[in-house]
């Protein structure tokens, strides 16, 4: 190994630094990682605003179940309301059939199809689970992948940033 020192001398600089260890390798590939959701975000947010082209996921889909129509117009209109949506469906019953502590459950069930920001999924599954009679209500979303451009910028106009 003295041939490869020879061929190869580091500069008088660098002689007396240490070389950065792995933990500091280790360091920046972790705060990488960690600040690709964000920055990813950001550019997305940039190419749209200059683009004007739709960012699949910037809205979403919620479903939720009620037990029966009054409770589910009285979710609705709480959710609308609070503005945490631009549209709400409410859809006739429809059968389920679920376990619940261990048995099998048949009922009917009324569906609301919500349409808002993605951003604010969390707000309104925390305000939903307040709200609902059940112990556990079924609240799913679905980012919206495409669709009518007008349409998604009327939801992004109802609903208001975070």
């Amino acid at each position: 190994m003295e041939w490869l020192s020879q061929r190869c001398p580091l500069p008088p600089a660098a002689q007396g630094c240490p070389r950065p260890g792995r933990g500091t390798l280790l360091l920046v590939v972790t705060l990488s990682l960690l600040m690709y959701p964000v920055l990813r975000s950001l550019a997305l947010q940039l190419h749209s605003a200059i683009t004007g082209s739709y960012v699949a996921g910037t809205h979403s889909i919620a479903f939720i179940n009620c037990l029966n129509e009054q409770i589910a117009k009285d979710i609705a209109r709480a959710i609308m309301d609070k503005k945490l949506a631009a549209y709400v469906n409410i859809l006739p019953k429809s059968l389920a059939l679920y376990f619940w502590k261990g048995e099998l459950e048949e009922t009917t069930e009324i569906l609301l199809l919500v349409k808002t920001r993605t951003s604010k999924i969390g707000e309104l599954s925390n305000y939903v689970r307040s709200i609902h009679p059940f112990e556990i209500p079924e609240i799913i979303s679905l980012p919206i992948d495409q669709g009518n451009p007008l349409y998604l910028k009327w939801i992004e106009e109802s609903v208001p940033r975070d």
